[in-house]
């Protein structure tokens, strides 16, 4: 099916399901509300799963890993080989994602989405060897980008298939906080300056070099801000195209996709422009530390509820939410109700 077709399937949440799993929560032996922000986040995983019987038994994360051109412009401290470490440690289970994700119960499922290198273990998807440097010319075609975009969504297809009822979303890419922070600067018509860090601790000339490159890379591409998909093929990279992919495939197939930082983020902004309901669909985990963390959050309309200066990417901040939810979860169908323990429930306040 072409991606318009997929797209044009979206529809909003489950508004009943949503209310359902509040009303629940309200009636829980406890302060109404007094779960915060987990409340809130479990019932859009009943409103994305379309019941509110929830069920996080079983988790897993995707990790998109690719290439990125624009390295040729000094814009990391690393080359495409530290890519090919990190996919391999993917494959031994050794990396920081997967120690974490076995520490709460989820898979790891590494994906090549465009590496230079080939390692065998990752799921083999590589649209092409990784992609055009940007600042001299598109990052890849349009017809890549959507294939890469497509490839995203069948793999949440194929994760549903085999009972997987929450996924998170991750990345390894050595230069994409660059391509990262080129879309961001197009789609919120910032300057470079002010959504681009450091990523894995460039010094100054070296951040120097990674905005003087997002610069010319807007100016050779002229990328359209009002064409996301436009922006996505001329300045960004197959992980993040892959990333936009898994959150419209969560909105396509009724499963809640947690975002990760500041590059997971840039993706799901993306995939909201190509359908704004995708973003019922989306859990927000935490708020990147990279400097326009908060203004991709505000974008979004999104509120992250971890606040721990995190940016090591790979989807371990997405992950880091799975045991809160999981926590949420056991009070939800655990704990005891009002009528229970015989005490009047709570009155739910509203203002005026």
């Amino acid at each position: 099916m072409e991606l318009h077709d997929l797209i044009t399937k979206i529809t909003p949440a489950n508004e009943k399901a949503y209310d359902a799993c509040i009303y629940h929560f309200d009636h829980i032996a406890k302060p109404v509300g007094s779960l915060g922000k987990l409340e809130t986040l479990l019932a859009k995983v009943a409103g994305a799963s379309g019941t509110p019987k929830i069920d996080l038994s079983k988790k897993c994360v995707l990790v998109f890993c690719a290439d990125n051109g624009v390295l040729a412009q000094g814009v990391a401290q690393s080359i495409h080989d530290v890519t090919t470490a990190i996919a391999n440690s993917l494959v031994r289970h050794t990396t920081s994602v997967n120690t974490m994700a076995a520490a709460c119960g989820a898979d790891v499922f590494p994906v090549d989405m465009g590496m230079i290198d080939q390692v065998d273990g990752l799921i083999p998807h590589s649209i092409a060897r990784g992609t055009n440097d940007i600042s001299e010319g598109p990052a890849m075609t349009l017809e890549q980008a959507k294939q890469a975009i497509l490839t995203g969504i069948h793999l949440v297809k194929e994760r549903k298939e085999e009972g997987y009822r929450i996924i998170a979303t991750g990345e390894a890419g050595i230069g994409n906080t660059t391509t990262s922070s080129a879309i961001l600067s197009v789609l919120l018509d910032v300057p470079v300056e002010k959504v681009t860090g450091r990523g894995s601790g460039l010094t100054d000339d070296g951040l120097l070099r990674k905005q003087n490159a997002i610069k010319k890379a807007l100016e050779v591409n002229k990328p359209d801000a009002s064409d996301a998909l436009d922006v996505l093929a001329k300045v960004g990279g197959f992980d993040i195209a892959g990333m936009t992919g898994a959150f419209l495939g969560g909105a396509i197939y009724g499963i809640p996709v947690i975002m990760d930082g500041f590059i997971s983020g840039v993706a799901a902004l993306l995939a909201v422009k190509l359908c704004p309901y995708v973003k019922d669909y989306i859990l927000p985990s935490h708020i990147s530390a990279e400097p326009a963390g908060q203004m991709l959050m505000e974008a979004l309309g999104l509120d992250p509820i971890i606040h721990a200066n995190m940016r090591l990417g790979e989807g371990t901040g997405a992950v880091a939410l799975m045991p809160l939810l999981d926590m949420a979860a056991a009070v939800y169908w655990n704990a005891a109700s009002f009528d229970d323990i015989n005490v009047e429930a709570y009155e739910k306040w509203t203002s005026n």
